[in-house]
């Protein structure tokens, strides 16, 4: 259980649950406590809900529960969620951080940035490629390999910052004023929501290979599992908020959490401690992305048997290197928009799934959380419309990134309508 804990760890805990905290702690200041609470919520909360609503419901992936909403809609969003985090934003997005943090000072100075990057990138996806292509081993390399190490790593960096505490500073304005909502938007960055409902059907497969067929077993584990990976997560994420906060006693506001750590580690371990910090983050970001990887790679099998497990790892793996040389910055630009569009409808889905929610109810709520976060995702694209403005005025929450709340909650309302309509029909 610990081993399989740590696995689930592992494949969660990339370089954006360092990068987000960190800067959260950096930019609430005395406003952390409500703060970290919120981030909490949608990166610790719901990402354990995901991973049980699996178990609970004894899926045996993504697609087995979101087709109980309905086939298409099953079909359409398995293959959108697995897109997104993996081959085409938070795969790459996992390649370029560690080289933006680190390992391009040990290249640029001799060759040009985007050669360096190409040539990171192509290390990396090799080493990723390697491991993913023997998917029975990953509880190994994961859970007592690579996760153990990074933990390793990293507790040197925080135990040293937690050594020196500075004053907390005054809050930056956004999170003066709503640092709970700042907290819980933050923890959507994470893509954990999205990323327990892909590395649902991982556990499930180990704890199948122990020899654990029934299906109140395989929930037990897999909901015991998630606990104990969840809490190891809150752990992290709040010392590594509190050390961000704690930064600003010897550096001024950064742009990104990256460089909050940056500071942090060039401040404890001179320029030592940008080769901490890089090998931080690229165990962080390699076991990730062989879960990734894996978790991608199986389920397109078992969506389109006749393209091997090997080739769509293969597949997985060019379009990663492709994506990752248009660098960090175009990659999290065009990420947003999807994550506003994938994350309510990720919450809903976890949240029907939980209370048994009829599938009349379900699909009415599903269609009011779609139209929601349909305009939440054209309000982040890097290009307006006119109508966002008149949007921004009458939608409430819109401005803050919940505005597909009230949707969801007039679609809830009909589904009860027609649910109770229903019912009278059939007794008539």
């Amino acid at each position: 259980m610990i081993t399989l804990s740590s696995m689930l760890f592992g494949l969660f805990f990339g370089a954006g649950n360092l990068i987000f905290p960190a800067y959260l702690g950096q930019q609430s200041g005395t406003h952390i406590v409500p703060a970290v609470i919120g981030f909490l919520i949608t990166g610790v909360g719901m990402p354990l809900l995901a991973v049980a609503s699996l178990g609970i419901t004894g899926s045996h992936g993504l697609l087995d529960l979101s087709s109980r909403i309905h086939p298409r809609f099953g079909f359409l969003f398995t293959c959108l969620l697995y897109l997104t985090i993996g081959p085409f934003f938070a795969a790459p997005r996992c390649v370029t951080v560690p080289f933006e943090m680190g390992f391009n000072t040990l290249f640029t100075h001799r060759i040009s940035p985007q050669l360096a990057l190409f040539l990171f990138s192509f290390l990396f996806t090799g080493a990723m490629l390697w491991f993913s292509l023997r998917p029975g081993k990953i509880m190994d390399w994961i859970g007592k390999l690579l996760n153990p190490l990074f933990l390793f790593i990293l507790s040197i960096l925080l135990i040293q910052a937690l050594s020196h505490p500075y004053p907390l500073h005054p809050s930056t304005k956004l999170y003066a004023t709503a640092p709970m909502m700042q907290g819980i938007l933050n923890g959507y960055n994470t893509m954990d929501v999205l990323a327990g409902l892909a590395f649902g059907i991982i556990v499930v497969q180990v704890i199948q290979k122990y020899g654990i067929t029934d299906p109140k077993a395989i929930a037990n584990n897999t909901l015991k599992a998630g606990i104990l990976c969840s809490v190891m997560m809150a752990i992290i994420y709040i010392l590594t908020a509190v050390v961000g906060a704690y930064s600003l006693g010897y550096s001024t506001l950064a742009d990104n959490g990256g460089i909050v750590l940056s500071h942090i580690a060039v401040h404890f371990f001179s320029q030592q401690g940008m080769i901490l910090l890089a090998t931080i983050v690229l165990f962080a970001c390699l076991k990730t992305d062989i879960g990734l990887a894996t978790s991608f790679s199986t389920t397109f099998h078992e969506m389109f048997p006749s393209i091997s497990y090997k080739q769509w790892v293969i597949f997985f793996s060019g379009c990663m290197l492709l994506i990752a040389n248009l660098g960090l910055d175009t990659i999290i630009q065009y990420s947003v928009p999807i994550l506003m569009l994938l994350y309510p409808l990720a919450i809903m889905l976890v949240l029907l799934s939980l209370t048994r929610t009829s599938k009349v109810v379900a699909r009415w709520t599903m269609s009011g959380t779609l139209i929601g976060s349909l305009i939440e995702c054209i309000r982040t694209l890097p290009f307006s419309f006119g109508w966002i403005t008149y949007a921004n005025a009458h939608i409430p929450l819109f401005q803050i990134g919940f505005g597909w709340l009230y949707p969801m909650l007039i679609g809830l309302i009909l589904g009860c309508i027609f649910k109770k309509k229903k019912r009278k029909e059939n007794k008539i």
